[in-house]
């Protein structure tokens, strides 16, 4: 194992066309020079445009795979992306933290794909902010930070609210008000994040690939305010990278 690269893990889905999921994360890794893991929560039938269906990981099979991970090998950072349920993901951040207490954990929530397949509920408000608590970073867009509080309706509030638990990336591609504006909530801090260019393309997994960017840039000892602005521009990149839905990776 090369000694001057950082090794970073992904626990998300599988993607067949390499747009989103852990061939996403691992391309995002290899651009930014950290070593990626990568472990499947589900293995999923999709194209760019359509998610067909997904037959979801054992819980144990990931446990297992994450241990002999953390045991051969020094981990820092994780990605997670889509999971079944808190509980699974509950599961998942317990062994992370059991394995390594200053673990940094990101969380992409991705609760429905584009094309509005849904993968997970955020009902049990009190174990969602137990989760929170152990997470470095979340990475909500405007549509999915309101499935965690459904007595609110405006994602500014709801991200306030929440980052008193842990810190929380929203992102504004999904906010037609200020598009491409993204706002970093700290406990103690609100950091607004503009685009370099309106013009880009939209991209299959582009919510996937600003999080493995954030999880790499926090890998190589940047801080968090620094690994966003880093990866808002990596990405930005990438939608630019080409007309189509799958987008070209580079630096």
């Amino acid at each position: 194992m090369s000694k001057n690269r950082p090794i970073v893990l992904t626990v998300a889905g599988f993607d067949p066309s390499g747009g989103a999921g852990v061939l996403a994360d691992i391309k995002t890794f290899e651009q930014h020079k950290v070593y990626g893991f990568a472990i499947n929560t589900a293995n999923t039938i999709q194209t760019e445009n359509k998610f067909h269906k997904n037959e979801w990981s054992s819980i144990d099979f990931v446990l297992e795979s994450i241990t002999t991970l953390l045991d051969s090998y020094a981990i820092n950072t994780v990605k997670i992306g889509i999971i079944p349920s808190l509980d699974y993901l509950g599961q998942i951040i317990f062994y992370l933290k059991k394995h390594s207490p200053t673990i940094k954990i990101i969380w992409d929530p991705i609760l429905k794909s584009s094309t509005e397949f849904e993968f997970l509920s955020l009902l049990n408000r009190t174990t969602l902010i137990e989760i929170l608590q152990q997470m470095e970073l979340i990475t909500p867009n405007y549509n999915e930070i309101k499935n965690f509080n459904h007595r609110e309706n405006d994602p500014k509030k709801i991200s306030k609210f929440y980052s008193d638990y842990c810190s929380i990336l929203l992102k504004g591609g999904h906010n037609d008000n200020e598009i491409g504006v993204d706002y970093l909530y700290t406990k103690n801090n609100i950091l607004k994040l503009l685009p370099k260019t309106n013009e880009c393309f939209e991209k299959h997994g582009s919510g996937c690939v600003l999080s493995a960017a954030i999880t790499a840039n926090l890998a190589l000892g940047q801080n968090l305010k620094t690994a966003c602005e880093n990866a808002k521009t990596y990405t930005e990149n990438y939608l630019l990278s080409n007309s189509s839905k799958l987008g070209f990776h580079h630096v």
